[in-house]
């Protein structure tokens, strides 16, 4: 079943970015499905426009096409990386690599970072609301177990960028809103190295929820860490 959005107006228009990924494909799902949603765009490197979120130019000008048909109310990042060929999260310091790092960092804050830049003169600066897919183990507070160093600093960068991002937007954009979330263990590519596909809830009941959660944010919650759960974590 659908997840209607009533935060925002009837005919909203939204954007999911990484909508070829589990989460992303889920959510895109969901938002054309909502009868009062207008328009859900699903952007990906294959897409019209195209975007890859490690190349600033392209990245540019997909916000500069899409400009023409904004302002968007909803903007949603689902992009991120965890694991990849040669590519798999530290468990301990001596496991620490520059280019790993390096390409963590860029899909889950580099590029992200470009998307606050370039994508957010498309929200609607009266109602407007843009989330990106955090992770708990991204929590400074709540990290009991270590390990994983790239990943976790990535994402608590990420949440750095959007507190911060927040700050600047209650000016520009008074009546939007900005904010990470957790989407918990959904069973997808990003989670099946680390028995996702046997622990995680399908991608359908965690776009539901994310939307629930997103849909039920006010002005105070702008620059917030929300689990799916819609409890607030500790930075």
């Amino acid at each position: 079943m659908a997840q209607t959005l009533h935060s925002l107006p009837e005919g909203y228009q939204a954007l999911v970015i990484g909508a070829r990924g589990a989460i992303g494909a889920a959510l895109l799902d969901q938002l054309q499905a909502d009868p009062r949603c207008a328009t859900a765009l699903g952007l990906h490197r294959q897409s019209d426009p195209a975007l890859d979120l490690l190349d600033e130019a392209g990245v540019a000008a997909a916000a500069q096409q899409l400009a023409e048909q904004g302002p968007f109310q909803l903007i949603i990042n689902a992009a991120g990386r965890l694991h990849g060929p040669g590519l798999m999260p530290e468990k301990k310091l001596g496991d620490l690599r520059l280019a790993s790092l390096q390409a963590i960092f860029a899909a889950n804050t580099f590029g992200p970072a470009l998307l606050l830049h370039h994508f957010t003169p498309l929200l609607d600066r009266h109602c407007g609301r843009l989330a990106m897919l955090s992770a708990k183990v991204g929590s400074i507070g709540d990290n009991r177990l270590g390990g994983w160093y790239g990943y976790r600093a990535s994402k608590a960068a990420l949440n750095m960028l959007i507190r911060t991002a927040a700050i600047e937007l209650r000016r520009s954009h008074p009546g939007a809103l900005v904010a990470a979330l957790h989407p918990g263990t959904v069973a997808s590519a990003l989670s099946a190295p680390f028995r996702g596909g046997e622990l995680g809830r399908p991608p359908a009941t965690a776009a539901a929820e994310l939307l629930s959660v997103l849909d039920g944010l006010q002005s105070p919650d702008s620059g917030g860490f929300f689990s799916y759960t819609g409890e607030a974590l500790p930075w």
